[in-house]
């Protein structure tokens, strides 16, 4: 039995687009098609289908899950048993964070005043903002009006707010990463809308950050090995993407 690409992407979940840039891209070519070159997927395809969206959802590069999936000695149990490590560590690290946000309630609910380090666990490890660069954060840009603006406004901050900002943040992420996965020029239309989405959300929570200011912030991104590790996280190469993607929405917006 085969189906369309219209099902397809209603079973997986992900934009008829999307499955045709797979297809351009050999990463996805479909076993049949229609006198009339309609694609259509069988069994094996939605076989190769769900292991693309399982690399996909883990940050893998597309061109990195090709490599794996066409791999003539890789056996498909290996895949599983490799996702299902990938995914149990994902797993652990969620479950510590959903803790730290209950130790955050319950200390809210007592009335517990919460320590620096306690305030910003829920962001985990990979925050680049955390406690090991404040002092050098501090030093770089302490005597400007944007490091005073931050910090009159983030003293007053509740638990409840660090955890809209993370929300925000995470949503954010999620999309930006979903982008880079349909295959988005950073130059195009939805890269230039996040990367104005990035710049908004640090107007709103923190200081004013005109054009330029956004500019130094993406090359930084990239210049920055501790910055470029926190964003190549959520995706590998996200950090110059995003850079691209700041640089040219700077440049839809002359001074």
């Amino acid at each position: 039995m085969s189906y369309s690409v219209g099902r397809v992407a209603g079973f997986a979940g992900v934009t008829v687009r999307t499955l045709h840039h797979y297809d351009e891209i050999g990463l996805l070519v479909p076993g049949e098609r229609t006198r009339a070159g309609h694609r259509r997927y069988g069994d094996a395809d939605l076989d190769r289908l769900q292991r693309i969206l399982f690399y996909r959802e883990l940050g893998f590069p597309l061109e990195e899950v090709a490599a794996l999936l066409d791999d003539p000695d890789a056996d498909p149990r290996a895949h599983l048993r490799r996702q299902h490590e990938l995914l149990t560590a994902r797993i652990e690290k969620l479950q510590k964070m959903a803790a730290a946000v209950e130790h955050a309630m319950e200390a809210r609910r007592m009335g517990i005043n919460l320590t620096p380090e306690e305030r910003f666990e829920v962001f985990g490890d990979q925050d680049p903002f955390n406690e090991e660069y404040a002092e050098e954060a501090e030093q770089r840009w302490g005597g400007t009006e944007a490091w005073a603006e931050s910090r009159r406004r983030t003293a007053s901050y509740t638990k409840e707010d660090w955890q809209r900002i993370k929300d925000e943040a995470d949503d954010w992420q999620e999309r930006y990463t979903a982008l880079m996965a349909a295959g988005e020029e950073p130059s195009g239309v939805p890269a230039m809308d996040m990367a104005e989405e990035h710049r908004q959300h640090m107007n709103r929570w923190f200081f004013e950050v005109p054009y330029e200011m956004h500019r130094c912030f993406g090359e930084m991104y990239v210049s920055d090995e501790r910055f470029k590790a926190y964003y190549d996280a959520m995706r590998p190469g996200l950090a110059e993407h995003l850079r691209d993607a700041i640089l040219a929405n700077a440049g839809r917006h002359p001074a």
